[in-house]
């Protein structure tokens, strides 16, 4: 957490939340970690659907407490004249405005880069889509699980006589919210340089290709299509998963050559090092059975706790496989406080995922979890300068 006396890096810096779901919204979260001031910008009757994903307590979604938190919350409908208004007041004080519309939707409400930069010539308006600003698929719906499918990723995930596998949770979408907050960065970093603002365009299609490696690079020199393979690797062997005496499961990596032949002196098998297959990774791959065979049957006469004391004393490379109960008692988890405790007014002590990296000088922090839809309207228009009479007429017109 901030110690008195410091400033987060990005004290100072204005984000308007516009988008919904996840990858928008989790680029301005990871801001707002690091100090950003954030408003969320909602729809009076159509709140992001982010708090009702997932599962409840005492009707507060737990998933927004995550995605909202260090943001202040108001609501405005921008198809309304009095909410357009507002939202160019806003913007002109703004540094960076994060949307998620499907392309166009800005521009029917008269609120595209020519009006929003009109005002602010120094915003950076960052436009998240599923699939980009142009393009044949540009108009089409799309969320992260559309980028999982087309990107590749569902066709090497899973069991090799088993259907494409996609993940259980929002792994585009999340992948690209990373991305999103490094591309607001990168535009504000050309800001202090130029002055002048300009529009991030970010495809959710796009990011998670670059996590799955060169696959079309070896598929463009050598005509090479990566296959499911499960739990096991085409670079090495031994890698899977193996299930312990005692009913768990472990996880063995061999990246390194070094690493390899100390697992074999390990389970007992160490002629296995003298054939002549075994000097690289991709040989080794090629003889995953004989190599899984050795390991998962000696893992499987002794308990995890016996595995892992045993790996760990031959420096060899193994984690547990764990759920969300192991990690929350992980004693390297808690020694980095990466799950934290807050307070929450509306849940009292809250555990998360604590900010995602952490700074020697300027640390960031979560000062608040998520807060109840439109909480801070009447505080943020007072700030921004609207009289008691412009807040009344807002709320007759149902802009707030």
């Amino acid at each position: 957490m901030t110690t008195p006396g410091t400033r987060p890096p990005l004290t100072g810096l204005r984000v308007l939340d516009l988008a919904t779901l996840f990858a928008g919204p989790l680029a301005a979260t990871l801001l707002g970690d690091f100090g950003a001031e954030v408003v969320k910008v909602e729809h009076p009757t159509k709140p992001d659907p982010s708090r009702g994903h997932g599962p409840s307590k005492d009707g507060v979604g737990l998933w927004w407490k995550i995605l909202g938190r260090n943001k202040r919350t108001i609501t405005l409908d921008l198809s309304k004249p009095g909410g357009r208004a507002t939202l160019l007041r806003l913007a002109a004080t703004a540094d960076v405005l994060i949307e998620n519309f499907r392309p166009g939707t800005l521009e029917k409400w008269d609120l595209g880069w020519p009006e929003l930069s009109a005002v602010n010539p120094r915003l950076v308006l960052t436009r998240v889509t599923a699939f980009g600003q142009f393009g044949p698929y540009a108009h089409r719906p799309g969320f992260g699980t559309l980028a999982e499918a087309m990107s590749g990723f569902a066709a090497i995930t899973g069991e090799p006589d088993a259907p494409p596998t996609l993940p259980p949770f929002g792994l585009a979408d999340s992948i690209a919210g990373l991305a999103t907050a490094y591309a607001v960065l990168t535009a504000l970093a050309a800001r202090e340089r130029t002055g002048e603002g300009q529009v991030v365009d970010m495809a959710i299609i796009e990011p998670i290709l670059t996590v799955l490696g060169p696959q079309p690079t070896w598929y463009d020199q050598l005509g090479y299509v990566q296959a499911r393979t499960g739990n096991r690797s085409a670079n090495n062997a031994p890698r899977n998963t193996y299930r312990t005496a005692d009913g768990t499961w472990v996880a063995v990596s061999t990246s390194a050559q070094s690493i390899a032949e100390r697992v074999m002196h390990l389970v007992g098998r160490p002629e296995l090092i003298d054939e002549p297959w075994f000097a690289t990774g991709a040989e080794r791959a090629a003889h995953a059975d004989v190599l899984d065979a050795a390991v998962g049957d000696w893992i499987a006469t002794r308990t995890r706790t016996e595995v892992l004391a045993a790996f760990e004393k031959a420096e060899a490379a193994i984690a547990p496989v764990q759920d969300v109960r192991d990690v929350l008692a992980d004693p390297q988890y808690q020694a980095l406080d990466t799950i934290t405790t807050l307070d929450d007014p509306e849940l009292g002590p809250l555990r998360m995922q604590n900010v995602l990296f952490r700074l020697s000088s300027t640390p960031g922090a979560i000062r608040w979890a998520g807060r109840p839809h439109g909480a801070d309207t009447e505080q943020i228009l007072t700030e921004l300068g609207l009289s008691r009479a412009e807040l009344a007429a807002l709320r007759e017109e149902g802009a707030v």
